[in-house]
């Protein structure tokens, strides 16, 4: 059998790599039908869900008993799991762990593909310009923006954090919403035409930066306030709980109402084959009225698809606000470049109607190239680029104190929301992403955090105290890659272990049994997670 992370190329069966004993796979199944979803507390009323979220339709019954069998979580630990150093399957990168890390194509791609990887790379790293240029394939920035391009926010394709005195804030984004109040408001969230109300002046986000002749937005300023923790043995950590405030707002006061939502850039591995998650396997972990009494009532998020008939689950974002990762990337592009594309066709990026000496600048749009400032060529090559940056080889997996760190986890429960595995649907718009033992450690619903993590906004289903578990794979090589370890959505958690420390809500009684553990077995446990 060939070894894992071998090229696609070199032979039919490396299409089975990592699950190999899941069986052959077979031609891809058509897509799903929309399938109606009745109101059971987490499905809306009226969705077109496609792909059912009953069951694995894209699976013959030998397969699904499998699939089953394969993700079933583990119960011992004195051993590594078959193909578990493999976090990403056949796409699973086994370069050399530098800073490089998450900048690597996925394993299985073509050699065709490895092009158009190359060539959505260079495309998000593209500095755009302000309009009129003469590099005329680059202008059309802002006019208000967050950053010139993709790879500012997610240095080496990697984790942001929040700015240092003084400097303003790029890699993290300060996200603005204010309750609904009016019927057309309550009426676009509830439909999904709009994930969250955003500020009649200033927008759905802050932006920092401007064009020439134009002010920026504000700036954030962030104040901490040192709060003491003992743990059980004695032992006292100290988190810091963050404060914010703008300054300099150019274009008059914010609503009285705004709530203020700091989101630092995600890491961008794995995308695609998060993307290709069965919908009835995000499902199945769902239990929004904790039926089973186990404490934890994860809920699917949910999103408007391309097709605005259509609502499907959210799975990118911090509160999965967004469906695909096409959809995530043109959003990105609008609301943090100021570039538009056709399914975003915003050219003046998140700019208001109250904001007049913004729309009076010109954008780049250009008749030669369409109507949008990205145009299809464009944005289907960031998009591409974004689905395939592939995920680490684990290290150390037959390491004892890692095995034993990864006991302390399931016994604390954390397991209960980082689900460990899943196995991919065979149907998956991609080949390379299709039918793949993964392991992101995500159930990628939305979760209570607590008061303690709590932005007060809601963003589609997801309340003040909600939001998506986030994927731990590739999370050990946060300080290799970026250059920190700093951690949860706003970079308030210097470490892991301040991490573990802040959650609540659903996650208190894991937060509580890892504060009673011994200091070995606390060690052991963030021994396992920086060797994701």
């Amino acid at each position: 059998m060939m070894k894992c992370g071998a090229s696609r190329t070199s032979g039919p069966i490396v299409a089975l790599l990592c699950i190999s004993m899941l069986g052959a796979v077979g031609s891809a199944q058509a897509a799903d039908d929309a399938v109606p979803v009745a109101d059971g507390g987490q499905f809306p009323p009226y969705a077109n869900v496609t792909g059912s979220l009953i069951e694995r339709n894209d699976l013959s019954e030998k397969d699904r008993r499998r699939v089953v069998s394969v993700t079933t979580p583990a119960k011992s630990f004195d051993k590594p799991e078959p193909f578990e150093a493999m976090s990403g399957g056949a796409a699973t990168s086994a370069k050399i762990v530098n800073r490089d890390a998450f900048s690597h194509f996925s394993a299985n791609l073509t050699f065709a593909e490895e092009e158009r990887f190359k060539l959505g790379n260079a495309l998000f790293r593209k500095l755009w310009v302000a309009s009129p240029s003469s590099t005329s394939a680059s202008d059309g920035l802002g006019p208000l923006f967050n950053a010139r391009a993709c790879q500012n926010c997610h240095l080496k394709d990697g984790r942001g954090q929040p700015p240092v005195p003084g400097e303003p804030a790029v890699s993290m984004l300060i996200r603005l919403g204010k309750p609904a109040v009016t019927d057309d408001e309550r009426a676009a969230l509830e439909n999904f035409l709009a994930p969250a109300i955003p500020d009649d002046t200033y927008g759905g986000q802050l932006q920092t930066a401007a064009v020439p002749g134009l002010l920026p937005e504000g700036q954030v300023d962030i104040r901490y306030e040192e709060m003491p923790v003992t743990l059980g043995d004695g032992t006292i950590v100290s988190l810091r709980k963050p404060h914010y405030s703008v300054r300099d707002l150019a274009y008059g006061p914010l609503d009285e109402h705004i709530s203020l939502s700091p989101r630092i850039a995600n890491p961008m591995i794995g995308m695609g084959l998060i993307q290709a998650i069965h919908p009835a396997d995000l499902a199945a972990n769902a239990d929004p009225d904790d039926a089973d009494g186990d404490g934890i009532s994860g809920r699917m998020a949910w999103a408007r698809g391309s097709l605005t008939d259509h609502v499907v689950p959210g799975r990118f974002g911090w509160k999965a606000q967004n469906a695909t990762v096409h959809e995530q990337s043109s959003e990105a592009l609008a609301g943090d470049i100021g570039i538009s594309s056709p399914p975003v066709p915003r050219s003046y990026g998140d700019c208001t109607d109250a904001q007049a000496d913004c729309l009076a600048q010109p954008n780049g749009e250009q008749k030669r190239l369409g109507p949008t400032e990205a145009p299809d060529p464009v944005i289907e090559l960031i998009t591409f680029y974004s689905e395939n940056l592939a995920v680490p080889e684990r290290r150390d997996v037959a390491d004892k104190a890692v095995l034993a760190g990864k006991e302390a986890f399931y016994g604390a429960g954390c397991a209960s929301c980082h689900t460990p595995k899943f196995v991919t649907r065979r149907d998956a718009s991609n080949e390379a992403h299709a039918f793949q033992l993964i392991w992101p450690y995500s159930d990628f619903l939305l979760h209570d955090m607590g008061e303690g993590l709590a932005d007060g906004q809601q963003v589609g289903r997801a309340n003040g105290q909600e939001w998506r578990t986030q994927p731990l794979w590739g999370i050990g090589l946060t300080e290799i890659v970026s250059g920190h370890t700093l951690f949860l959505h706003d970079g308030r958690a210097r470490n892991l272990e301040e991490a573990i420390l802040w959650h609540g809500g659903e996650a208190q009684t894991a937060r509580d049994a890892y504060a009673a553990m011994e200091k070995s077995e606390r060690e052991a446990l963030i021994a396992f997670l920086e060797s994701l």
